[in-house]
């Protein structure tokens, strides 16, 4: 099995019911479209703005900790690679999601890939930067 991890931030200005409404209605319909037979679990995480200990409320630094599951390493490389086509990249790029909704300067470019294969004792995990 191998779990990506991504944490993503809001584009500034945009509100988090905006964000989530987009984020619902737009980003994971595409998503849905493109894991479809790659991917066997796609959650999305939002997080919540907390108070701190003197009750000060701050934004957390990711509106959204997206997860995409996929059965096996074979699986992640073939979705990645179907990503990568022009028509696709194209579609991704005209819905707006990667200048509306993120705000790159503080989504990480990073993943947490999870790996646990029946064979191994042990699971594996490994940040991807």
């Amino acid at each position: 099995m191998i779990k990506v991890i991504m944490p993503m931030r809001r584009k500034e200005g945009m509100t988090i019911d905006e964000f989530r409404e987009y984020y619902e209605t737009k980003h994971r319909i595409i998503g849905e479209k493109y894991l479809t037979g790659y991917a066997t679990k796609y959650i999305r995480r939002f997080t919540n703005p907390l108070p701190d200990r003197s009750g000060k409320t701050y934004d957390p630094d990711f509106d959204v900790l997206m997860e995409i599951w996929y059965p096996d390493m074979e699986t992640f490389e073939n979705c990645a690679e179907n990503l990568q086509k022009p028509e696709v990249k194209k579609e991704i790029n005209d819905s707006g999601v990667m200048t509306i909704v993120l705000n790159r300067p503080k989504s990480l470019n990073l993943s947490l890939i999870h790996i646990s294969e029946p064979t191994r004792q042990a699971e594996i995990s490994y940040a991807v930067f």
